[in-house]
């Protein structure tokens, strides 16, 4: 009984541990030295004629293929060695495949997902979502969770404190 209650709470710290690590690696990863493949991500959004262009997928996919290698990875080696490390494994998968299903589906459609949430926390999720890609560029942009969505007054209020601070920036500049 003990083991279960073990595995799952790994499993449930792994899932929660992947909102954290997604954000940083959204912040910091994506839109820092690996915006060259997440780009893709928000153009694709902005100017619906690139979406054609090179079929249903996105080079930001590469993200997934790359995590996918490191879960599987973890999957191996917990097999043979670490037995701790599946149940780990397993946690982050779950997360993937929640985030394939709200992020890839319900806000971007990119699954035959035709649902739109009226009301509640879902809504304030997809809105948090919207407001990241209001912006184009990998700088000034907000709400890098993926399963998190803060107050989107206060995002909204952000966005327009960090466009002014760009604005005034490129002035200054001249």
């Amino acid at each position: 009984m003990m083991e279960w209650l073990w595995t799952l709470v790994l499993v449930v710290v792994a899932f929660l541990g992947m909102e954290v690590f997604a954000w940083y690696a959204h912040k910091y990863i994506m839109h820092g030295w690996g915006w060259g493949w997440h780009k893709s991500h928000h153009e694709s959004h902005h100017q619906p004629h690139l979406k054609n262009t090179g079929g249903v997928f996105e080079k930001n996919d590469l993200y997934v293929v790359v995590f996918s290698l490191v879960v599987i990875g973890l999957f191996a080696v917990g097999d043979l060695y670490w037995k701790p490390l599946m149940a780990i494994a397993s946690g982050i998968t779950l997360y993937g495949v929640v985030y394939s299903l709200f992020h890839d589906g319900m806000v971007h459609r990119r699954w035959p997902i035709r649902w739109r949430p009226k009301s509640g926390y879902l809504k304030r999720l997809v809105q948090a979502h919207r407001i990241h890609h209001a912006v184009r560029t990998r700088e000034g942009t907000v709400s890098f969770g993926f399963l998190y969505a803060p107050d989107v007054r206060k995002l909204k209020k952000r966005l327009k404190q960090q466009q002014a601070a760009s604005l005034a920036g490129a002035r200054h500049d001249r």
